[in-house]
């Protein structure tokens, strides 16, 4: 937790120097993300809020975003978690979106990805999505890693 602590605190301080703010939308990685983000002092200047959109009745409760708006696309794939990143950007007004979604582990998901998988994506001034793999089964360090690399695509979007 002490990596993505520090790693936190370097994006919260490139958010707050460039007056910016972000809202969280994550699954796999469970609330490490705004938890991270959360642990640094003065979180309440770019911390806008977040959702562990972990289930479809949470996607549904929390995100508001209708099945409708999921043609042609499933969950754990890069365009759900830029529909995830756009839409908590949108409803809390920030600057930037960050979601995670993907598959923790000790076993895959019912799409076929295997445990490892995640897929990030950021909203903002600019947009992006990527997939990581990291090849582990072991849950609680996929979950550390989602998040990593999540606050890390964040903060090279931040420069």
């Amino acid at each position: 937790m002490d990596q993505l602590m520090a790693l936190a605190a370097e994006v919260g301080e490139a958010l707050k120097a460039q007056g910016q703010k972000v809202a969280v939308a994550e699954s796999s990685s469970g609330g490490l993300i705004s938890a991270a983000l959360l642990s640094v002092p003065g979180a309440s200047a770019y911390y806008l809020g977040g959702a562990v959109v972990y289930t479809p009745k949470a996607r549904v409760m929390l995100m508001e975003i209708p099945r409708e708006a999921l043609e042609g696309m499933r969950s754990a794939s890069e365009p759900y978690a830029l529909l995830l990143a756009r839409t908590a950007r949108e409803r809390f007004g920030a600057t930037w979106g960050l979601s995670e979604t993907g598959a923790a582990g000790p076993t895959g998901n019912g799409y076929g990805d295997a445990a490892g998988h995640t897929c990030i994506a950021i909203s903002g001034p600019i947009e992006m999505a990527v997939t990581i793999e990291t090849g582990e089964s072991d849950r609680a360090e996929n979950m550390r890693a989602f998040a990593a690399a999540a606050l890390d695509l964040l903060k090279r979007a931040l420069g």
